[in-house]
């Protein structure tokens, strides 16, 4: 632990130079962190601007809003070719070559010299303690994260682009399945996943973990092998050690070496749990063939996700995760959220969130809400998909809330790319969906099509099924940025299709014990710019939320239904947005700096020992809901239409209320995936 809050420091330190205009930051880094982080050039730094002293507050304020309302149209105009694109919507409008054209133009506004020189001419005008400093050092950080001096890095960072955007396409192009039976089955890479956890028959699991792997070979040899080098050339040409290193420098503000030092305490020190409970598992489950990658979850899990399925109809999913928002007392501030739930051909292979319309204050102090587009991959017809559904939804739409909630002089506080911290992003996410794992909440929530709350007998057998294997969940997610870590480290004459493959079940046996489960090179994050060199957010984000749930329950005995929980997370991370550092936020929440310690605490606990905790949480929460009726309707102060593509399905304006819509939602899941 002491190791571990050491490196936390050294994070805190650094996230707190973001604060700082960049000329401080030179002698405020330590030498290892200053090795990973690109300095602004002396020429940048010393662009001659004349003097301020006779600016007027008029020509700061003017200066700000044309900023944030070309800012606002430009990202409006590519998030909105981003979801057609993703979301493979009809209509000439959306194309490959659009979202290209207009994330082009964005990232162009973004990285104008001028505007930078601009910002910094008008920060020595104003006092430094004033909301216009503020939002002036914002768009510093900002400006400067997309500013490319070298005409070489320009031109690599548009090809890789091109590739990128080709890559995807055919990527969402490309049809996955398995030979079961011998009669091949098309299934997405969310389907294979699904029948890897739950189905019985081993020969058909192993056949979707090998349709699965097949993605690997796909994206290696259609274009990942020269993104990568493009990527790469592209960072160094800035100056940056690589691509990582670029990434996490934009978007932490600390570079890769001082990252790897956080996860490198991390993977330390959980790596003697992983070991054993690899070793407890295969004696228990019948010797070494249970470690196989299509064998790991299922043998785990797959009985119990069967079991706990008819508690998780994933037709009432969106009424749960809003009843359970409402419950803490969570508001989306009047904004508009689009869901695209199922799962179908051509549709992206992963759920996200993102926001074509940021939340900001205006000028005029008018608030402007939120617009959230928001998909998940359901395939209602499976088994688990009820559980996966939900959680998804707890998931992104924590995404949702936390960015309709950022209440600052600028869209630009309240979009998700640099500099706002992934860590920060994931922590809001991840905190919400980590209730579905709660007894109490399970004992409200998971509720079957009959109005049968889930036994406690069978929480008691999840428990006793996966606690003792968490820490694989924890491996799983630190193996995403070592596998880019060390793929960005690659010499680019030895950047092959092969010797990515290779890597990637190097790092998986190193890292993991074995190969995954979910093979690395399937992982659809490791192909898109936003995403790429991301993944190490989810694991600082995880410390975060065990950090957080830990301050709250010791402050409020309660996680579910806990109504303190809106207002604690509106006022102590959601409304700054990107304007503080992730772990000031957390420390000033806590009282703590980021530490491990408490996940690492909860990997170490018996059995016995959480099963008695949560049976405590369990019977209150049922006694509870014996006492109270939850018939109301239910405002989060959101208009939601849920879609499927093209097609509106159901729409809290049309119908009236969030329940009604969901009235409507549930009857189409039921009618349309209705079992003969």
């Amino acid at each position: 632990d002491a190791t571990m809050r050491i490196a936390a420091k050294a994070f805190l330190t650094s996230q707190a130079l973001l604060a700082l205009p960049k000329a401080a930051t030179v002698s405020s880094f330590s030498p290892s962190s200053l090795t990973a982080r690109r300095l602004p050039s002396a020429a940048l730094s010393a662009t001659e601007t004349k003097t301020m002293s006779g600016s007027s507050l008029a020509d700061v304020t003017n200066f700000i809003d044309s900023i944030n309302v070309s800012y606002e149209s430009l990202h409006l105009s590519y998030e909105r070719q981003f979801w057609g694109t993703k979301m493979s919507l009809s209509g000439i409008d959306y194309s490959t070559d659009e979202l290209t054209r207009t994330k082009g133009e964005m990232e162009a506004f973004l990285a104008d010299e001028s505007k930078l020189a601009q910002t910094r001419d008008f920060l020595k005008s104003v006092p430094a303690d004033s909301a216009h400093a503020k939002t002036l050092k914002m768009l510093e950080r900002t400006f400067g994260c997309y500013i490319m001096e070298s005409e070489e890095a320009k031109t690599l960072r548009a090809e890789a682009t091109k590739i990128e955007g080709q890559l995807e396409d055919a990527r969402n192009k490309l049809t996955l399945g398995a030979t079961i039976n011998g009669k091949f089955e098309e299934m997405s890479s969310v389907g294979l996943r699904n029948k890897i956890r739950v189905d019985p028959d081993e020969d058909v699991r192993k056949a979707c973990y090998e349709g699965l792997a097949e993605i690997g070979d796909f994206v290696t040899d259609n274009g990942f092998v020269e993104l990568v080098k493009v990527r790469n050339r592209m960072a160094k040409a800035l100056g940056y050690l690589d691509f990582y290193d670029y990434k996490v420098t934009n978007a932490e503000g600390f570079g890769k070496v001082a990252l790897f030092e956080i996860l490198d305490t991390l993977e330390e020190g959980t790596r003697p749990i992983m070991e054993s409970a690899r070793k407890m598992f295969a004696q228990d489950k019948g010797g070494a063939n249970a470690l196989e990658p299509w064998n790991i979850s299922a043998l785990m899990s797959g009985d119990i996700t069967r079991r706990m399925d008819p508690y998780f109809p994933f037709e009432k999913s969106v009424e749960q995760w809003g009843r359970s928002f409402s419950a803490m007392n969570i508001s989306y501030r009047g904004a508009t959220m689009d869901l695209d739930l199922l799962d179908r051909k051509g549709k992206y292979s992963n759920g996200f969130c993102h926001w074509p319309q940021p939340a900001w204050v205006k000028p005029d102090g008018s608030w402007q809400p939120s617009t959230t587009h928001f998909t998940s991959l359901a395939d209602p017809s499976a088994i688990g998909s009820g559980l996966t559904g939900l959680t998804t939804l707890m998931h992104e739409a924590g995404h949702a809330a936390h960015f309709a909630n950022v209440a600052m002089p600028s869209p630009l506080f309240a979009q998700e790319r640099s500099p706002t911290s992934v860590a920060y992003a994931e922590l809001q996410s991840m905190f919400l969906d980590s209730l579905v794992g709660d007894a109490d909440w399970m004992a409200k929530y998971a509720i079957s099509r009959e109005g049968e709350a889930i036994p406690w007998d069978l929480v008691a057998d999840q428990i006793k099924a996966t606690h003792a294997y968490k820490v694989f969940a924890l491996r799983g997610m630190i193996a995403v940025p070592y596998f880019e870590k060390a793929l960005y480290e690659m010499a680019d004459e030895d950047v092959t299709a092969e010797s990515i493959k290779a890597l990637a079940d190097k790092v998986e046996r190193e890292v993991q014990g074995g190969l995954s489960p979910r093979p690395l090179l399937s992982v659809p994050h490791i192909l898109s710019d936003e995403a790429s060199c991301y993944c190490h957010g989810y694991v600082l984000a995880e410390m975060g939320v065990h950090q957080t749930r830990e301050f709250i329950l010791k402050r409020d005995k309660v996680l579910t239904d806990n109504p303190k929980i809106g207002p604690t997370l509106t006022n102590a991370y959601w409304q700054p947005g990107n304007s503080e550092p992730f772990l000031d936020l957390v420390e000033n929440l806590t009282g703590s700096p980021l530490t491990g310690q408490p996940w690492v605490n909860e990997l170490k606990q018996t059995v016995d020992d959480v099963l008695k905790e949560e049976k405590v949480m369990y019977d209150a929460k049922r006694a509870e809901c014996a006492d109270k009726a939850s018939d109301k309707d239910i405002d989060l102060d959101m208009r939601i239409r849920i879609v499927d593509g093209d097609v509106v399905l159901a729409d809290t304006a049309t119908e009236g209320s969030f329940l009604a819509a969901c009235k409507v939602f549930e009857e189409y899941v039921q009618k349309r995936f209705a079992k003969e």
